[in-house]
């Protein structure tokens, strides 16, 4: 998914007792590794944060083929580098990614995109609607190989519901998954993001990534960070 901006927002997640202070609560929270019960939370989180940080239920016909696209072929081929945000057991922010680009694009036209292709089929002609442009992106995930990349192979997408935001969850779930595609052996991780998100860019900035420049990009900006 193109990824979000960690901005303040409302939260429709469980709260805790009025005596224990937002503070406390996100002293609290902790990031592990994603597990299969955390399915349907990542599903709803990925659904609710689609729209530059805001709910993208009401712009599709079936909002499940974002899921489909940017959170669940993660955690199906790469269970080992998906982490999510947990309040008292509930995910409530997550990053999934892959360390090699190249072989996840293969892993997802053989392995995933057959469990799904069938909910949205691909256009026949030039996409006509969001869910349209949603499903060409489904079927052609040779769009995430770019020249350009080359020596930034990890790729990540994040996302944190809004009440959880600014509260330095964003950072640290980067931070873990980085970590991790360092240890599988990535030289470099890269991003795309939607050029106009500017609080996002300023988010990625802060962390250190830097623009790479591709041919063509349209509306999305790419973003890397080189780990030596």
């Amino acid at each position: 998914m193109v990824d979000q901006p960690l901005s303040d927002g409302p939260s429709t997640c469980p709260r805790r007792a009025p005596d224990v202070s937002e503070n406390d609560r996100f002293a609290a929270m902790r990031i592990r590794p994603y597990r299969s019960g955390d399915r349907n939370a990542v599903h709803d989180i990925c659904i609710r944060t689609a729209d530059a940080g805001e709910d993208a239920s009401g712009s599709y016909a079936n909002p499940g083929v974002l899921p489909d696209i940017f959170a669940h072929p993660y955690t199906w081929l790469e269970p080992d580098l998906a982490f999510v945000l947990d309040d008292d057991g509930q995910a409530v922010g997550y990053v999934l990614g892959t360390a090699d680009t190249g072989a996840f694009v293969r892993r997802f036209r053989h392995d995933w995109l057959p469990r799904v292709a069938g909910r949205y089929p691909d256009p026949a002609g030039e996409p006509g609607t969001p869910d349209e442009v949603m499903a060409h992106l489904l079927h052609t995930p040779e769009r995430m190989i770019l020249p350009e990349l080359v020596d930034y192979p990890a790729h990540l997408h994040i996302d944190v519901l809004p009440g959880y935001q600014r509260s330095g969850h964003g950072r640290s779930l980067i931070d873990t998954f980085t970590r991790a595609v360092r240890r599988a052996g990535a030289p470099g991780v890269h991003l795309g993001m939607v050029t106009v998100n500017h609080r996002a860019r300023a988010f990625y900035d802060r962390l250190g990534f830097h623009v790479i420049e591709v041919a063509d990009p349209g509306p999305i900006t790419y973003l890397g960070l080189r780990f030596s």
